[in-house]
C-alpha cells in the first residue's frame, strides 16, 4: 500500500513550519519558502534548473520547479510556471513537458517555449469571439476551448518543422492554469496533476487525481487504437506495459495514447487531443502538484521502501 496521504502531509508539514512561517498568516512566507527549498535542492545537486519560471513578485501565491537528477542520460522533462501569466495578476500558468524517442528532449523544450504564448493567443481570440454570447464566456469554457485549439496548433507546427524529426519522436503535455478560484487542467499523455486537500475531519491532507494516465489499455483509448487499425502489444520484457504501434509491428510503439509529435502512429489511434477538466478551489485545498511518471515512479518506489 503507497502512503501517498502521509507524504503529502509531511510535506504540508514542511511548508507550514519551515522558517517558522504559517502561511495562513503571511502571504510572503510561502515564497520565502520556495526559495529556501530551491536553495537546499541547489545545494544537494538535486535542482537541474529553474529556467523555466516567471516570477511576479504581485502573486499571492507561490510555486516551484524541481528536477532530479536522473541516470538515463539526456533529461527529456521540461517545465515552466508563469505567474501573472499574460499579465493578468490572478492567472498562473503550469506546464510539465515529457519527451521521448531520439528528439523527446528537443520537442519538449521546443514545446514549453511555444505553448504558453499560443495559448495566450488562443484565449485572446476565444475570449473577442465568445463576447458576444454570454453563456458560452465561463472560465471554464473559454480555457477549454483555448487549450483544444492550442494542442492542435502545436501538434501541427511539429510536423511541419523542418529543423525537428518528430516521426518517431514526441512528448506529453500537462498543463494548468490556475484564474482566481478556478482550476483548468489539460493533459495528453501520462504526467499526472494530483491536489492536496483537507480530509472532512480536518487532520490529513487527502490526494486528488485531476488527470487520467491516458494508456494505450485504457478501453476508451483502446477502442480508439483499434478502429483506427493500431496495434495494442506490450513487450516481452515488459509484460503489462501496454503500447500503441504501427499494424505491420515496424516500431516499439508509445506507451501513451496521447502526445505531441509521434507521426508514425498517428494514423493509428494515436492523437495529441487533450482532455480539459475543471475544478472550483475551495479553501480545503492546499496545494497542487503536476509530475511526470517518472518522478511518480520514484515516489512509490521510495514510499514502498520505507513502509517496508
Amino acid at each position: 500500500m503507497v502512503l501517498l496521504p502521509a507524504f503529502l502531509d509531511g510535506f504540508a508539514r514542511t511548508v507550514s513550519t519551515k522558517k517558522g512561517k504559517n502561511l495562513s498568516e503571511d502571504e510572503d512566507g510561502g515564497r520565502e519558502i520556495a526559495k529556501s527549498m530551491i536553495k537546499d535542492s541547489k545545494k544537494n545537486s538535486t535542482l537541474i534548473g529553474t529556467s523555466g519560471f516567471v516570477s511576479s513578485e504581485s502573486s499571492k501565491r507561490f510555486t516551484s520547479i524541481c528536477s532530479n537528477r536522473g541516470e538515463k542520460g539526456i533529461n527529456q522533462d521540461r517545465a515552466i510556471v508563469w505567474e501573472g501569466f499574460g499579465c493578468q495578476e490572478d492567472i498562473t500558468f503550469c506546464g510539465m513537458f515529457d519527451g521521448h524517442g531520439p528528439w523527446g528532449h528537443v520537442i519538449a523544450k521546443r514545446v514549453k517555449k511555444s505553448f504558453p504564448s499560443s495559448l495566450l493567443c488562443q484565449w485572446q481570440q476565444t475570449l473577442a469571439s465568445l463576447s458576444s454570447s454570454p453563456e458560452c464566456s465561463s472560465p471554464f469554457d473559454l480555457w477549454k476551448q483555448a487549450c483544444l485549439k492550442t494542442f492542435s496548433v502545436i501538434d501541427l507546427d511539429l510536423k511541419i518543422s523542418p529543423s525537428i524529426d518528430s516521426y518517431c519522436s514526441g512528448c506529453t503535455a500537462l498543463t494548468a492554469v490556475l484564474q482566481g478560484d478556478h482550476l483548468v487542467i489539460a493533459n495528453a499523455g501520462d504526467s499526472r496533476a494530483i491536489i492536496a486537500t483537507t480530509s472532512d475531519d480536518g487532520n490529513s491532507l487527502v490526494p486528488v487525481q485531476l488527470s487520467v494516465d491516458f494508456k494505450p489499455n485504457i478501453p476508451e483509448e483502446a477502442e480508439r487504437i483499434k478502429q483506427s487499425d493500431g496495434r495494442l502489444f506490450c513487450l516481452d520484457d515488459e509484460p503489462g506495459v501496454y503500447r500503441v504501434g504501427m499494424p505491420n509491428g515496424g516500431s516499439l510503439g508509445l506507451a501513451v495514447s496521447r502526445a505531441f509529435g509521434d507521426y508514425c502512429l498517428k494514423d493509428f489511434g494515436l492523437v495529441s487531443e487533450p482532455e480539459v477538466t475543471y475544478r472550483k478551489i475551495t479553501d480545503k485545498d492546499q496545494f497542487l502538484i503536476l509530475a511526470t511518471d517518472g518522478v511518480l515512479y520514484q515516489l512509490f518506489q521510495h514510499l514502498n521502501q520505507n513502509q517496508d
